[in-house]
This record gives C-alpha cells, sequence and structure tokens, in this order.
C-alpha cells in the first residue's frame, strides 16, 4: 500500500488488533457538549461521573475556557451547545458561560435543579429574552419522590419540581432524565411522571430521557465485544448515524488542560482523548471498546436531544 493511501486513511487511535472492532466514523459535528466539571452539591451513589462536593477529577470551566471552542466548532456548522456535570450551576462562571453561548445556538443544561440552580434563578431569568433557546434537562430518577430522594437526598424531589415550575413559567424549555431498568413498560413509567407535571404546572407530555445502567467512573465490566460486522447486522446504516459519536464531541479539563474526548461517556478512559483540536478529533475513528459504548449500542440510550 503507498503511503499516500496511508495518509489518507482515517485516523485510529489504540492497538493494530483495533481495527477489527466496530466503529464510528463522524460525518459532522452538530453538537458540542461540554463538561462543566465533577464537583457537584450532592453525593449520588449511583453517579456516572462519580461526582460529589470538592470532586477535582474533571476540573470546573470557565468562560475563558470555553470561548475558543465555542468559535471553532460555529467554523464546523455546531448547531447546538449541551452542558453537564457535576451540577453544572456549582460552576461560578455558568450564568455567564450561558449568555456567551446562546448568543450563537440553542443550549441545554444538565442540572438536578436542587438549591445551586434555585439560588441564582434571578440570574438565569435574564437568560430568557437571548437570541437562542435555552433547555434545562432535570433528573427524576423514578416517578415517586422515595425512591428519588433515597439517591439525591431529602426532599430533592418536590425541590426539583418547585424549580421546573419556575423555570417553564419563565418560557425556558424544561425535559427529564430518568433511570431505567431491563424489561420495563416505558409507556407506563412515563404516564407515571404526569401527575408530578400537572402539579407543577409543566406540559402532560414534557419529553423524558431514560438512561440504563452505566456504572461509575473506572468500571471494568464484561460486555460482548463489538466488531464491524455487528454493526452493520444489527444497526442500519439511518441507526448509526443517529449514534452520538457521530455527531458531537465533549469537552473536559483534566489537569488543567482542555481535551477533546468522543462522547458524554468515555472521560474515564484516555484512549477517547482526540487532543485539542475540533477539527482535527471529526477525523479520529471511534472505536466502540468501551463497556459504555456496548451499552449505548444494544440500548439506543441517547445522551442528547437533539
Amino acid at each position: 500500500m503507498s503511503n499516500a493511501i496511508l495518509e489518507n486513511k482515517p485516523k485510529i487511535f489504540g492497538l493494530e488488533k483495533d481495527k477489527l472492532s466496530g466503529y464510528i466514523q463522524p460525518k459532522r459535528l452538530k453538537e458540542l457538549w461540554f463538561h462543566t466539571g465533577t464537583v457537584c452539591n450532592l453525593r449520588c451513589p449511583f453517579c456516572l461521573e462519580g461526582s460529589h462536593p470538592g470532586s477535582n477529577r474533571l476540573n470546573a470551566m470557565t468562560l475563558a475556557d470555553i470561548k475558543p471552542f465555542i468559535q471553532e466548532s460555529l467554523a464546523l456548522g455546531v448547531e447546538q451547545f449541551s452542558f453537564t456535570g457535576g451540577e453544572p450551576f456549582v460552576i461560578p462562571d455558568m450564568v455567564s458561560i450561558l449568555d456567551y453561548a446562546l448568543d450563537f445556538n440553542p443550549c441545554v443544561v444538565l442540572t438536578n435543579a436542587t438549591e445551586p440552580l434555585l439560588n441564582r434563578l434571578h440570574q438565569v431569568v435574564s437568560l430568557v429574552n437571548k437570541p437562542f433557546l435555552l433547555g434545562f434537562r432535570v433528573s427524576l430518577d423514578y416517578p415517586d419522590p422515595t425512591a428519588h430522594d433515597a439517591g439525591r437526598g431529602q426532599g430533592n424531589f418536590h425541590l426539583s419540581l418547585r424549580v421546573m415550575e419556575q423555570l417553564h413559567r419563565y418560557g425556558f424549555k424544561v425535559s427529564v432524565a430518568r433511570q431505567s431498568v431491563e424489561n420495563e413498560d416505558v409507556a407506563a413509567i412515563n404516564r407515571a411522571y404526569e401527575p408530578f407535571f400537572e402539579e407543577a404546572g409543566l406540559l402532560a407530555h414534557t419529553s423524558i430521557v431514560a438512561f440504563p445502567e452505566f456504572l461509575e467512573p473506572d468500571s471494568h465490566p464484561a460486555v460482548p465485544y463489538i466488531t464491524e460486522a455487528c454493526m452493520t447486522t444489527y444497526k442500519t446504516a439511518e441507526e448509526r448515524d443517529e449514534m452520538m459519536c457521530n455527531f458531537s464531541k465533549m469537552i473536559v479539563k483534566k489537569d488543567g488542560q482542555m481535551r477533546i474526548y468522543a462522547c458524554t461517556l468515555v472521560d474515564d478512559d484516555e484512549a477517547y482523548d482526540f487532543g485539542g483540536s475540533l477539527s482535527e478529533a471529526m477525523k479520529v475513528r471511534v472505536m466502540l471498546k468501551h463497556h459504555r459504548c456496548y451499552t449505548c449500542f444494544s440500548t439506543g440510550a441517547p445522551c442528547s436531544e437533539f
């Protein structure tokens, strides 16, 4: 094989044998995620990021950290910015970050909608008049206050509903993230939220995103190996295009350095660190070797509402 052909082949991170792995070759950048840091006001035992008060596994971001990536992504045609944590509203610059980002694209913030957001609602309300829409995806793990509060703290189910009510009244988009269980009746569980939505003055058909068990960072469960044949046998071309690693990237801050990771779920594995340039990161094949890749592949779990 000539050097010219080799140079034009897509970049592949990892060992030579990984060429046999299933992969996604990204096509375009539609959604850019920012991980604002693993510091959180809560200490949920099931947190897939291992977030808790004082955590610095992933560093807190500033507006200055984020600006260059927003500008680079705009040149690549990005259509939405999404923010996760930790709890983003623990971050001092969070409202300023949103104020800047909303000049360019719609934004979504994943939040527990407890004290950090409640205490900053007087700042957040000014964002309703920005050029683009701001949405909030709120963690309500179960349609049962007792089950939810067992992981997130007494009273937090109804506190989150109260904050959602205020956000909705101000004119922001509100959706819910919940936990799923194997072989669940999705429609029945989602319907069980409706009385709580009605109580809070929310739309009965408020969007709900269900997440399977992703385990904590640095977990290494045994999962089936995804091969190239799996990708074509079990996924259509359209389904492969809908996988997040086809159209999104995640920005994190580790050890003071801003880095680009393949997606929102693999920041605990440096094999998915694709450097500091979005345009270069979009050229890299995403090898589906992480155990969360298998969960995503097998369940179709969407981190994105895009």
